[in-house]
């Protein structure tokens, strides 16, 4: 049965719902934080939503999607060195190709590779030009970090993302969470106002570093994920930087990484949005697994 926990903390109760899962004769704990300092009503209400996330998160792969990721996991695991500058060119090219492409970039996928690797430049707008280059400049950046998900990581990781790509009257914002009400396009909800940002950042990593032990590594990205989407915390370049952070909780985990093609960019948001409007992640999972599952190179 869940049962909620009690950390103290610089004079603060932190509250955390705990559900203890058997896996043959291993016993591990799931944790949900609930937030600090609630009075009764605030616990109990947090609880019952608490309860519905552990058991819905915990169902979300079947046995034999667990299983096809181990597997997955042991035969990226077990690559040759030799080949992994040629797999690092690919995958930086393909993955850079796509994921600036879902946000509009026009280069092609050979003009990205060329650009990134050969110094070719395309005749395209100077803007698409340098998001692609600072695609690159990010993906090694988080190649090399060695410690976890921070607020610093994120907007380094921001910086790098859009520099020399926004509009004069938002380059104040380069690096930082934004100060202004951002809208997007095709969609029916909101991102969180501009003063609510870093509380949910906030708590958003409360929720990950209180997690990131108990969830499978895929689960735990794709969560990361949508509820770093929904906050939506810059006023440009969250696609980019969000696809980044997914990735590195996978690398981090010892997974091959995820490259989204834009060719189903459409899938993609719907997915998104079923969990940012629905509550509904599965479509998400389901959907990174069968890019996974599919992937021909692994990096």
């Amino acid at each position: 049965m869940p049962y909620t926990e009690i950390k103290e903390k610089n004079g603060k109760k932190y509250y955390y719902r705990v559900k203890s899962i058997r896996r043959g004769d291993k016993i591990s704990k799931k944790r949900v934080y609930l937030g600090v300092d609630l009075d009764k009503t605030q616990i109990y209400k947090k609880e019952l939503e608490a309860d519905k996330e552990l058991v819905y998160l915990n169902n979300l792969l079947t046995h034999e999607e667990l299983k096809e990721l181990e597997r997955i996991k042991q035969e990226y695991l077990k690559q040759p060195k030799e080949n992994i500058s040629n797999r690092y060119e690919v995958f930086t090219s393909d993955f850079t190709y796509n994921s600036t492409a879902i946000e509009g970039n026009t280069l092609t996928l050979q003009e990205t590779a060329q650009l990134l690797f050969e110094g070719i430049t395309p005749r395209k707008s100077l803007r698409e030009i340098n998001e692609v280059i600072n695609h690159k400049l990010a993906f090694d950046y988080l190649l090399e970090y060695k410690g976890d998900i921070t607020k610093d990581f994120i907007c380094n990781l921001h910086k790098l993302v859009v520099e020399n790509t926004l509009k004069e009257e938002l380059k104040s914002q380069i690096g930082c969470f934004r100060n202004i009400q951002v809208y997007i396009r095709g969609t029916n909800w909101l991102p969180p106002k501009p003063e609510e940002v870093s509380k949910e950042i906030k708590s958003l990593l409360f929720w990950y570093s209180s997690n990131k032990r108990k969830l499978h590594p895929l689960i735990l990205s794709a969560y990361f994920h949508a509820g770093f989407e929904t906050i939506h915390p810059f006023v440009d370049g969250n696609g980019r930087v969000g696809r980044l952070l997914m990735n590195f909780i996978l690398h981090k985990n010892k997974y091959p990484m995820i490259n989204i093609p834009n060719t189903i960019k459409h899938k993609y948001y719907s997915a998104l949005e079923s969990s940012q409007v629905k509550g509904d992640l599965k479509p998400l999972i389901k959907l990174l697994f069968e890019i996974l599952k599919n992937s021909k190179v692994r990096f």
